[in-house]
Formats: structure tokens, C-alpha cells, sequence
């Protein structure tokens, strides 16, 4: 079984011999990729239809962070063209990788029904992890690798096709 590496380097080598123009292509290819990846870590962030909420206890930045800083138009940096998928807030990689769950005071977050609610530390708070030892993690980062590898693919398989007709 070839790798993404290795089968990318094939499909490009079929378009090189038909005659394309190749960094061209694979300039296109990879930002329509990296758009899309980007797109699939956004759907699978938090909040995405949880049941957890409250007032001003979810708020979106998480999700909206994938777009503002990852960088779709490829890049050229040393000689290798180059687009990222980032998300640098902070507790990214927590929801990402999930992490462990130590109990501990929250003041300021209240349990109002079965809503959570953010309020003045002065009225409180609640004790957390006390029935969840450990968080596991969403995995957005790797399914949007996946979302990223399938695109290329599948233009690569396109442009080829398109190039046999």
C-alpha cells in the first residue's frame, strides 16, 4: 500500500508526462484542499449542536479560530509550496487530544436548571471533575487531515481523467 506522498507523486508524474503544468495544478489543488479541510475541522468544533450550553458558556471562537488562522493560498518556502491548518487559541489542542480532568473550584459558573451559567464569582460556584476523570478529545485536526488527503486525490483523479478524454 503507497502512501499519500507516494500516490501524489504518481498522479503528478502522469500529469507532467500529458503535458501539464504541474505547480500550477498543484497550487490550485492544494488551496481547494486545504479549504476544505478547513472547513471540516470547523464542523466538527465545539459548539456543534451540544448538549452542553448556557448563558455565555459557548461562544464559537473555537470553531471560527480554524479559518482566521489557518493559511489556504499556498505558499512558497523553500522551494516547497507549503498551506497550513492552524488553530492557535490556547485549549485548541485540549478539545483536539482531550485532557485529563482534575476536580476543582469554578467560581463564577453556576448550575441554573440544566443550564450552566457564567455569574459574578461573589454568588459562587460549582465543583468540576468530579464525575469525569478524563475529557476525550473531538479529533477535528486529524479528520480534517483526512478531508485534506481525500481532496487531493480525488482533483488529482479529475485532472487526469479530464486530460485522457
Amino acid at each position: 500500500m503507497s502512501t499519500f506522498g507516494q500516490a501524489t507523486r504518481k498522479r503528478l508524474e502522469q500529469l507532467r508526462k500529458q503535458g501539464q503544468n504541474v505547480p500550477k495544478i498543484m497550487e490550485e489543488v492544494m488551496e481547494g484542499a486545504t479549504e476544505a479541510a478547513v472547513e471540516r475541522a470547523t464542523e466538527l468544533t465545539p459548539p456543534n449542536g451540544s448538549a452542553i450550553s448556557g448563558t455565555g458558556t459557548r461562544t464559537g471562537e473555537l470553531a471560527e479560530a480554524w479559518s482566521t488562522d489557518s493559511i489556504t493560498k499556498p505558499t512558497m518556502i523553500g522551494g516547497v509550496l507549503r498551506t497550513t491548518l492552524a488553530n492557535n487559541l490556547q485549549y485548541a489542542s485540549y478539545v483536539n487530544d482531550g485532557h485529563r480532568m482534575d476536580q476543582h473550584f469554578v467560581p463564577g459558573l453556576i448550575v441554573n436548571g440544566n443550564m450552566l451559567e457564567k455569574v459574578d464569582p461573589s454568588m459562587g460556584g460549582i465543583t468540576v471533575g468530579t464525575k469525569t476523570p478524563y475529557v476525550k478529545g473531538k479529533y477535528m485536526k486529524q479528520a480534517a487531515m483526512g478531508r485534506y488527503k481525500n481532496a487531493v486525490k480525488q482533483e488529482l483523479d479529475k485532472r487526469i481523467k479530464e486530460n485522457f478524454k
